[in-house]
Parts: C-alpha cells; structure tokens; sequence
C-alpha cells in the first residue's frame, strides 16, 4: 500500500514536470523568449532636427557692438530720414521728435542701438503740422519687407519685418514692445487708429516687428 502510493506520486511529479516543460517551452515560443513585464522599448530613432529658415537667417547672422544709428531707409513705403536721439519726458513716457518736423524719425536711446542684440527703437509721427509725417505708410508693412538702419561706425543693418500690430494705446503696457530679445530686433513705433478730437491724439500705436537679417 505504501508503495503504490510513493509510485503515484512519482508519476504524478514526472507527469507535473512534464507539462511545466511543455508550458515552458510554448511561453518561449510565443513570447520570443523575452519577459513581457521587464522588455523594454525598442531605441527611439534619432530625428534630424532642420532649422527653419527664420531660424536659420537668425543664427546666421552675429549681432552687431554698440554704435548710433544715423539714418533710416523703408523703400516700401518711402520712407527716408536721418536719426535724432530720444530719451524720456519728466513724466517718464519716451520722447518723440517734434511735432512740427513730422519727417524727422527718432531713436530711444535707453534701448541697444541697432543690430546690438536686444530691441532697438525708432519713433516717428503718422502726421503733423498738417504734414505727412514719416511714418504714415508705416501700417503698411508686412512680413517680409525689409528696414535699414544706417549707423555711426559706416555699417548698415537691415532687418525683416515679422509682424505689424495695432495697438490701443491703453494696452501698449502689455505688447512687450520693450521686451528683451534673444536676439538683434527692431521695433517701429507711430500713432494710428482714429484720431480723439478731445485728446488731440490718436487712440492707436503701430508697432512694426522685425529682426536683424544682414549687417
């Protein structure tokens, strides 16, 4: 009695180990023979990165050193002017050139100068003295067309056009106009919109955006 038993279960622990080798054997066969809780992923295949062309003009072009702009040069819209230097009122606003000499153009010079890395700026007036100013055609701008700022060391820097806004001026705090830049920027600014009679000013800034392309 006692034998039989032991037999059966060695029959039984040959028959389990049995199967376990088959059930083995059919898990490697199908699984590959890889754990599927421990596999990892396949390496990711390396992407070529292509600059687009905007950043390609960017980072081909070296920002410029420090030097004043003299003149200023918009051949899509005519507009052609030497450059004075503008700082700030008493009541901190930026200074504009004379009212009475609306083709004169400006520049800050509490920004970097033209092509310097950051965003330089140039002022003019859309009108006065019952003029056309220098900057009337300047909310004609678009993507693409180009400035040139010609600076006190004889070289020029000519910027792209990215984007032309029209701002309220109540909301000229939040445009970022001031904002520091990666790298060399331009910003255009005169008034726009419609003209408040009771103000005696118009209700609007257009500012053009642009960067540095060729120097």
């Amino acid at each position: 009695m006692t034998r039989r038993i032991t037999n059966g279960r060695g029959v039984l622990i040959a028959v389990v180990a049995v199967v376990l080798a088959a059930l083995v054997v059919l898990a490697l066969t199908l699984g590959g023979g890889r754990d599927p809780g421990t596999a990892q992923p396949p390496p990711a295949q390396p992407v070529a990165v292509v600059p687009t062309p905007e950043a390609q003009s960017q980072d081909a072009v070296a920002a410029l050193p420090k030097s004043e702009p003299v003149s200023l040069d918009i051949p899509k819209i005519g507009a052609h002017s030497s450059l004075i230097p503008l700082g700030l009122n008493p009541d901190n606003t930026v200074e504009v050139p004379p009212v009475t000499t609306p083709l004169q153009a400006g520049w800050y010079t509490y920004a970097p100068t033209p092509g310097e890395i950051g965003p330089a700026v140039v002022l003019g007036h859309v009108d006065g003295n019952h003029q056309k100013g220098i900057f009337f055609r300047l909310k004609e701008l678009a993507a693409g067309d180009r400035v040139s700022i010609g600076r006190k060391d004889g070289t020029t820097a000519v910027f792209e056009v990215t984007k032309v806004h029209q701002v309220p001026k109540k909301d000229f705090e939040g445009e970022g106009v001031y904002d520091d830049t990666a790298g060399p920027e331009l910003r255009l600014i005169t008034c726009g919109g419609v003209f408040d009679r009771n103000a005696h000013n118009y209700v609007d800034n257009i500012v053009v955006y642009a960067r540095l392309v060729q120097a």
